[in-house]
């Protein structure tokens, strides 16, 4: 079990853990620290870089969508510092605006496409995991949440909508004036992870340890980590109530929460 999940989403975002329950969530999954990164979005009642809940470590943090040259990729802020977070704030401000009307415009085109009228909350954080587990809960369809992702609103999907989000050097620069460490989100995700991965000395980490769920390889990011003297950030990029799945341990995270 990891002894640092630094990768979690809650309500605040599409999660559906509150920063109150993540204690106990911590505590079920025997992980010592963790690290609340909400999509696009700082979470009001973190008010330090590192704050602490209950006897666990929680590290204020982001996870922010970027568009590099290749495509679009995570970047993830960690040890936020509230009182230097004023463009970041705006900014977050106006993706959380257009993340509502993109969530609107891709539940109108699911609707349509199933027939069915979705009950889904228009609310600030709103993004594609609450419209899966909308289109799951529906009891008109027998689309899951996979299924939900796989053929209507994941990447390229019928009812897929692209977000206006600030490309790679405006994001980077964004986390750097409020973050102690920035580092490349789950690298091997992307398309191109090698094109993804020429971006990773340009931060101060790259995530290592991530749940992918299938067979990849993991030597390109220990590569990259090696020959460029990276961080290594690592988390299950949990949605639900399940952390542990992946993360550092002790002595990586030592090393981590030296810059944070």
């Amino acid at each position: 079990m990891p002894h640092a999940d630094l990768h979690v989403h809650t309500t605040r975002s599409d999660g559906q853990l509150t920063l109150e329950a993540l204690p106990a969530a911590a505590r079920r999954a025997d992980v010592a620290v963790t690290a609340v990164t909400d999509h696009d979005r700082l979470h009001p009642d973190l008010d330090a870089p590192v704050v602490e809940r209950e006897g666990v470590p929680i590290v204020n943090g982001i996870e922010l969508r970027v568009a590099a040259p290749h495509e679009r990729i995570d970047l993830l802020g960690y040890g936020v510092d509230p009182d230097a977070a004023g463009d970041l704030r705006a900014e977050c401000r106006r993706l959380q605006d257009d993340r509502i009307e993109r969530a609107r415009a891709m539940t109108e085109a699911v609707e349509d496409r199933l027939g069915i009228d979705l009950d889904l909350a228009y609310e600030p954080g709103v993004g594609r995991p609450n419209l899966a587990r909308a289109i799951d809960a529906h009891p008109d369809t027998d689309v899951d949440y996979e299924a939900a992702f796989d053929d209507l609103i994941g990447d390229g999907g019928p009812c897929f909508v692209a977000r206006d989000v600030p490309d790679f050097e405006r994001g980077l620069s964004l986390l750097r004036e409020t973050c102690g460490v920035v580092s490349l989100a789950h690298p091997l995700r992307y398309d191109d992870p090698a094109a993804a991965l020429e971006l990773a000395p340009r931060c101060d980490a790259v995530e290592g340890p991530y749940p992918y769920g299938s067979s990849v390889d993991e030597g390109l990011v220990e590569r990259t980590v090696a020959e460029h003297d990276l961080l290594v950030t690592g988390g299950s990029d949990a949605h639900d109530e399940r952390l542990g799945l992946a993360g550092l341990s002790e002595g990586e995270f030592d090393r981590l929460a030296a810059h944070l």
